[in-house]
């Protein structure tokens, strides 16, 4: 295998200095004082710049009590509205169309309620099958509260026999052939497991040739991969901010509607105060007064010392820019997958192959990689022995994401040379 070549990442050096890297103390005299960390898709990194955001909120609570809520230098109902354009910004939408509130999960079924309303022949859900299992129990529940069975109601689609990437056309295919029974349709947008970004704007354009609403998780997506949803004309998607957004253990969620549903203020939802609209919130009405924005969709205060993180990630990725982003990633991941080809040429046939698209258009940063060894043994030797994090999917996966803000490529060359030592040996 090459040797690490300091000057990549003289050249192309990222924004690590903004995050606290893990330091990496060896149990075999490994001269490494950091950790390599590719684990940003299970849980990024914190910026430097969190613990002061979320300590000001802490001394406004101390300094103001309740006052804070209405009143002070920036009071706390009105906190979110700050972070609705930058959130707006990183997928490509509309201001009035995004909202930072919940958890993934929690959103997904909040945007079910109004997206998903079987009637009829037209009952069915269709997604992937290999799917992070939170999203199936979603759907299921879904289908289950409307008196249905997801066993006949929620098509779940699986890559060919021998294939580990669900192909386009078998998706598009599956709409087409469903037609009238179809009533939603939901996928994941980069898969967890594969890394592999599905084609979003064909996906979309399949579902609503059919009459079903289309919606995205965009957990592995946000923060990764550059999109449009509102000119993809996507009508709803939801995402957490834990993973690449890094804002913290259980960050806030941030939820996607498109603009055309959002003015509709007609339509159903599970409501809640925080819902109606912001100028009469406080008059304590009967009536539910949505305004004609994703905020309708909220049911409870945000939690204000959750949002701080939140801010301050979004912040980062505003000064740096989706696109500058995107060729970085492109770069290391690139750099990393070339690494690996070289120590799988070094092995016997089999032991080491990554299933993750090599198209630049289907993958973002993750690389997952199937090993015939035992992963769990493997990547706690990476981790233990060598300082590489990254994260283990049963049966036979481990994923490695470089990410662009923080990781470098003596990262990548640290992770293959790893590899190469601990599968020849």
């Amino acid at each position: 295998m090459r040797t690490y070549e300091p000057d990549l990442d003289v050249a192309d050096p990222g924004w690590r200095s903004q995050f606290h890297i893990p330091p990496f103390t060896s149990s075999s005299g490994a001269d490494h004082p950091e950790m390599a960390y590719f684990a940003g898709n299970s849980l990024g990194l914190q910026p430097r710049a969190t613990s002061d955001a979320v300590q000001i909120e802490l001394s406004r609570w101390a300094e103001w009590g309740v006052e804070g809520q209405l009143t002070g230098p920036r009071p706390w109902k009105d906190y979110h509205e700050a972070l609705r354009e930058p959130a707006a910004r990183l997928v490509g939408a509309l201001p009035e169309e995004t909202v930072v509130m919940n958890s993934l999960t929690v959103n997904l079924h909040l945007l079910m309620a109004t997206f998903y309303r079987p009637s009829g022949e037209r009952t069915k859900v269709i997604m992937e099958d290999i799917v992070f299992p939170s999203d199936g129990y979603a759907v299921d529940a879904q289908v289950c509260w409307h008196g249905l069975d997801p066993a006949t109601e929620v098509i779940r689609l699986r890559p060919r026999d021998g294939e580990d990437i669900l192909r386009t056309e078998d998706i598009l295919d599956a709409i087409t052939r469903h037609g009238d029974e179809v009533a939603l349709v939901l996928f994941s947008a980069v898969n967890y497991l594969t890394g592999e970004w599905i084609d979003m704007p064909a996906i979309t354009a399949a579902g609503h040739a059919v009459g079903a609403k289309v919606g995205f998780d965009l957990a592995h997506a946000a923060g990764n991969v550059p999109m449009q949803l509102h000119d993809w004309d996507v009508d709803f998607a939801a995402w957490c901010s834990y993973k690449y957004l890094n804002s913290g253990p259980g960050a806030v969620a941030v939820a996607y509607v498109h603009a055309r549903h959002a003015r509709d203020t007609s339509l159903p939802r599970l409501a809640g105060w925080w819902g109606t609209d912001t100028a009469t919130r406080f008059r304590m009405d009967r009536h539910f007064d949505p305004p004609a924005t994703a905020d309708a969709w909220q049911v409870s205060n945000p939690p204000i010392l959750a949002m701080a993180p939140v801010e301050v990630s979004l912040r980062i990725f505003d000064e740096i820019g989706m696109a500058t982003l995107r060729e970085r990633s492109l770069r290391l991941t690139g750099y990393l997958r070339t690494l690996f080809d070289e120590v799988i040429g070094q092995l016997p046939a089999g032991a080491m192959m990554i299933v993750t698209p090599a198209d630049n258009d289907r993958h973002g940063c993750q690389l997952s990689v199937r090993f015939t060894c035992d992963i769990h043994t493997l990547a706690d030797t990476l981790r233990d022995e060598d300082g590489v994090i990254a994260d283990t999917r049963n049966p036979d996966i481990i994923r490695f994401a470089p990410v662009p803000l923080y990781s470098t490529y003596h990262d990548c060359w640290r992770a293959a040379d790893a590899l190469r030592r601990r599968l020849s040996s």
